[in-house]
């Protein structure tokens, strides 16, 4: 069942969290913060998030119909790291159109995923927020390219830790949701095995 699935893959809006809050935590707070440090920076932050969520896309593929979404997002994400490590010196314009258009892309899906999930959980507007945050991110991104450096690593920064932060909230939520639902199979599965006894 897709409830099944995704309380099962809480982790991966767990790390998916985790991994955007240091990011954005590390950009804000390492001193004179260079344009190849904030893309070797954001190539890291891509990456993984991509993996993880390529790992758990895969993992459910045979059980969850919409296992795509996840897969598309990490592909993406995965593109996006491969693009700035291929090519480190690529201009502040075009690396800050790369991080806008990934977070354009993540933040559609993070929102398709969440409508999939709306009959499922309360609490996916924490995954619709995230994808606000993130199309609103690369929105600005391409509405003003030109920022000045420092502006784009507050942006940057903004973004990765509010997005993480919901991320975390949702997983968090999610793998609440699943302790309860497994303490309540079982008790039902306890029910059903002391029944036939209390008949005899």
């Amino acid at each position: 069942m897709m409830s099944d699935i995704a309380l099962r893959s809480w982790w991966v809006y767990a790390l998916r969290g985790l991994v955007a809050i240091v990011f954005g935590l590390l950009a804000l707070t390492l001193p004179a913060v260079t344009l190849l440090s904030l893309v070797a920076l954001f190539a890291a932050y891509a990456f993984i998030a991509g993996v993880v969520s390529v790992a758990g896309a895969v993992r459910n593929r045979r059980h969850d119909e919409d296992w795509w979404l996840p897969l598309l997002f990490g592909l993406v994400s995965i593109g996006a790291a491969v693009i700035a490590v291929i090519h480190p010196a690529l201009t502040a314009l075009v690396f800050v159109l790369v991080i806008g258009a990934n977070a354009l892309v993540g933040g559609v899906l993070d929102i398709a995923a969440a409508i999939r999930l709306r009959k499922v959980i309360r609490g996916e507007w924490m995954l619709v927020l995230s994808g606000i945050a993130s199309i609103v991110f690369g929105a600005l991104v391409f509405l003003f390219p030109g920022a000045g450096a420092l502006a784009l690593i507050w942006w940057i920064s903004l973004y990765a830790v509010v997005t993480g932060v919901l991320l975390l909230a949702l997983a968090f939520r999610l793998r609440t949701l699943a302790r309860s639902g497994r303490i309540e199979r079982r008790v039902i599965r306890d029910r059903r095995a002391s029944t036939p006894q209390a008949a005899h």
